[in-house]
């Protein structure tokens, strides 16, 4: 379901709460002889439409619009380390295809033992990773980061990589010796499942890597 159409069903209470209000006031001008009865229906009337546009304007806070995706400037490419074995090469391209189809995630790095064996996706200029603080606290925690709105963190520049208006970063660690960046053109897209099933491929990836 597109944001858009999200954004429409939040302003219905909002739209009704008003029209209700609109037609009790033209109502109430157009009558010659009002009952008690009609007062207090029209009381009751102005009540339920003040919820309405009350219920609305909580939505607003409660269900905030969702990010716009941007169009992420590089190119878009799949290159595999010269020294892999096959075997190696189809675990990455399978799990990388998994990564790239069912989430958000636009670009794939995967740096092992100081080099990197895969960049796929769409991909900045630079074909070096040169970890900085987030990489080496990924290494040392061995915990994943996600960077939920790239911009606004000062350590983004370690990630040049990666297109320059990349949105949002997930740093995922494969063992000890390794590290699985992703990038996506949304921030604040991956949910806590995206999050998880990224954890579980990491982990297959880093079973191939330590056998290989």
């Amino acid at each position: 379901m597109s944001s858009n159409f999200n954004q429409s069903l939040r302003l219905i209470p909002i739209f009704s709460g008003a029209l209700g209000s609109i037609l009790l006031v033209i109502n109430r001008f157009t009558i010659t002889h009002l009952t008690d009865s009609q007062a207090r229906s029209d009381v009751v009337g102005i009540i339920l439409s003040g919820v309405l546009v009350l219920v609305g304007l909580l939505w607003q806070q409660i269900q905030p619009r969702s990010a716009n995706a941007v169009t992420l400037i590089g190119e878009e490419k799949i290159e595999f380390n010269s020294y892999l074995d096959e075997e190696t090469k189809l675990d990455l391209a399978w799990a990388s295809h998994l990564i790239l189809n069912n989430t958000v995630t636009k670009s794939v790095i995967i740096y092992y033992k100081k080099d990197i064996l895969l960049r796929r996706g769409i991909l900045g200029e630079n074909d070096k990773v040169n970890p900085g603080k987030i990489l080496n606290k990924v290494f040392e925690k061995q915990k994943a980061i996600y960077l939920v709105n790239l911009d606004l963190y000062p350590g983004r520049i370690e990630f040049d990589y990666l297109p320059i208006n990349t949105q949002g970063v997930i740093c995922q660690p494969l063992g000890k010796n390794g590290v699985m960046i992703l990038g996506t053109n949304v921030s604040r897209s991956y949910t806590k499942q995206d999050e998880n099933w990224i954890e579980g491929i990491a982990d297959k990836i880093t079973l191939t890597l330590q056998k290989n």
